[in-house]
């Protein structure tokens, strides 16, 4: 018996390991990043260092038919699930099904046009669709710019009518105390909000985000604030609403002072969402309230903007929150989704959760506390002298890993490629206020200048990626400094009645069109997050051929600078690979993660504009990704090896 018993064993280890390398062969793409963990990894090694520059273009799937206007930027990322592409498309976000070996499409889904899809400001900002099989039924959510979220058959597109009404829910009746037109939405007076990434499923309850107007554009001190919806996966039934902004009687209510908790609003959920379906959490990010670089009239920490907050799945309540600025009038919202990963500190094994931030640093915590894995320290500040601001005295500086972007900006870290240049850039900053990270927004003549800014750091183009196999982070990051001028508000219009508003993020322009400070001005950064340390950090591209070619340039050494842009990338069982992201150069590219050398690079049709994705389709791995095409239109391009 124990030879039979033991050859049996033999057999079930070795149709196990069989059945290990199919599914790591040919997974699935089932979220915006790959997984509920947002890890942005595939375990797919079928392109390698070997052939990754025999890449071809399989097809180009083209946007430009999908919206009312030409020119509309396509945002989204593809899933991909049982043998389809499924994803969005221009300012209607018309849901689609794609063929993944053609590109051909299969079906579309389009919601009718209304007052609310026209007021929306985030018509193409949509990122995708999401997908659960509930009940054996599989479905495609969409949530759309009106603040709607309809239940689609993934394979005819149509609506699955026992989901909600008809197959829709409108999400602006489960907000909170206001009463929404079917069609037109809110009142003016009473605010605005719209939906900018994907819904989330997990243990059939699908969560929904949103967002609102750029703070930086608004000028009224009310708004709706962006609280946390979630329904039933199969039913559409209305489970929980988490407000952003707590309410009498809730944790937080009191770090609204002034009583704007009654009246103010924003926090929006705008970057797409994070779960752990075996802690039964969803990881949710949120960005400051109105209006972005003024917060008088809502004084205190303001929670819980700003934040990284834990929910449970069930029943919306806190489990922990951590907010990353207070009061926050820096712009410096969470953008990207976190990224969850095991790790092992010291010999301890940790569920981990990763947010990086525009301010240049990676925040790692305990996903089951809320605890920082290493040291969160609260520091002092510099203070505003605006009147009526009033900030939190000290910030949480993240002591480890260390920060992957500049911090901060003095005269050191000008230009300094010729003295000429230097001397110019000198000048320049005689007109701002420079200073530490934190750098306090000013009003007059005179605006400070904070770096990263408003579109520095970490952003959602390219965020991060991470791999659960060696615990190492990738985060694209770019060296944007922000200068925002303060005015009276009722220069902005008449009808303000917010005491301080911007035109928009502002900046300081170098000497003759060149950046104000130092390369590098994109990188890309490899963080073991085992240790904390950082491993390597690469420039992200090569040299824009407008500072190459500058003609006050020319003789000088300039190195590889990088492109000022985020790169938009992707981590496999065997490579990182990436895009220069928007504005760019039309290339793919692939390293090595250990080391950041770079193995290979091939040309794409146009920029890529958004994060890319991987699946294996009928024995063949494909990349796909968001690009500008040469025609200044937007479509999907899909790479893979020769036959």
């Amino acid at each position: 018996m124990k030879p039979t018993l033991r050859a049996a064993a033999l057999l079930a280890v070795a149709a196990a390991l069989v059945t290990q390398t199919l599914t790591a062969q040919q997974p699935q793409w089932r979220y915006w990043g790959a997984d509920a963990a947002s890890t942005r990894y595939s375990p797919l090694d079928q392109i390698d260092a070997s052939n990754f520059e025999q890449l071809e273009v399989a097809w180009i799937w083209r946007a430009d038919n999908y919206s009312p206007s030409p020119g509309e930027m396509l945002r989204a990322t593809p899933i991909y699930v049982d043998g389809t592409l499924y994803s969005v498309a221009g300012s209607r976000r018309t849901a689609v099904a794609i063929d993944p070996a053609t590109g051909e499409t299969l079906w579309t889904f389009r919601e009718p046009p209304t007052k609310r899809w026209e007021d929306s400001m985030r018509k193409n900002y949509g990122k995708g669709v999401a997908y659960a099989e509930v009940g054996g039924r599989p479905t495609i959510y969409l949530v759309t710019p009106a603040f709607h979220m309809h239940a689609l058959d993934p394979e005819t597109g149509r609506k699955i009518t026992s989901f909600g009404k008809g197959g829709s829910v409108d999400l602006f009746a489960d907000l909170g105390h206001w009463d929404p037109h079917p069609t037109d939405g809110l009142p003016f007076e009473v605010g605005y909000i719209t939906n900018s990434s994907p819904p989330i499923v997990v243990n059939d309850v699908v969560v929904v985000g949103n967002s609102h107007e750029q703070g930086y554009y608004q000028y009224l001190q009310e708004n709706v604030p962006g609280n946390i919806l979630a329904y039933d996966a199969g039913t559409g039934e209305h489970l929980w609403t988490f407000n952003v902004i707590p309410q009498e009687g809730e944790f937080g209510n009191d770090t609204w002072e002034n009583d704007a908790w009654k009246w103010t609003g924003n926090v929006s959920a705008w970057a797409p969402l994070s779960a752990d379906p075996e802690l039964g959490l969803v990881y949710v990010v949120t960005d400051p309230p109105p209006v972005d670089y003024f917060g008088g009239f809502h004084p205190g920490d303001n929670l819980f903007a700003t934040s990284i907050l834990a929910l449970d799945v069930r029943t919306g309540e806190r489990r922990w929150h951590f907010q990353t600025v207070h009061h926050d009038v820096w712009n410096y919202d969470n953008p990207t989704a976190p990224n969850l990963v095991d790790i092992t500190v010291d010999g301890r094994d940790i569920k981990a959760l990763v947010q990086v931030t525009k301010q240049g640093w990676a925040y790692v915590l305990d996903r089951e506390t809320g605890e920082p894995v290493w040291p969160i320290e609260e520091r002092p500040v510099p203070q505003s002298d605006v009147p009526g601001e009033k900030l939190s005295p000290t910030q949480p500086f993240v002591t480890r890993p260390a920060p992957f972007e500049m911090q901060g900006i003095t005269e050191d870290d000008l230009i300094d490629y010729t003295p000429e240049l230097r001397a110019e850039a000198l000048e320049i900053v005689k007109d701002y206020r420079l200073g530490p990270l934190f750098n306090p927004p000013a009003a007059g003549e005179i605006p400070s200048i904070h770096c990263p800014g408003a579109n520095g750091g970490a952003n959602i183009p390219g965020g991060a990626a991470v791999d659960p196999e060696t615990g190492i982070l990738y985060v694209a990051s770019t060296r944007g400094c922000s200068a925002p001028r303060l005015f009276p508000g009722v220069e902005r219009d008449s009808t303000a009645n917010v005491d301080w508003v911007t035109y928009g993020p502002g900046g300081a322009r170098g000497p003759q069109g060149l950046p104000l400070v130092k390369p590098p001005y994109g990188t890309i950064t490899a963080i073991d997050l085992n240790t904390g340390d950082h491993i390597w950090q690469i420039p992200n591209g090569t040299t824009p051929d407008r500072i190459r070619n500058h003609p006050a340039l020319v003789g000088v050494d300039l190195g590889n600078t990088g492109a000022a842009t985020h790169a938009t990338k992707l981590v496999t069982r065997t490579l990182l690979m990436y895009g220069e992201g928007r504005r760019g150069a039309p290339i793919f590219r692939a390293v090595d993660k250990m080391t950041g050398e770079e193995l290979g690079a091939v040309e794409l049709p146009g920029d890529t504009y958004t994060a890319p994705m991987t699946y294996m389709h009928e024995g063949r791995q494909y990349v796909a990704v968001a690009i500008r095409l040469p025609d200044g239109e937007y479509g999907l391009v899909a790479l893979r090896l020769p036959e």
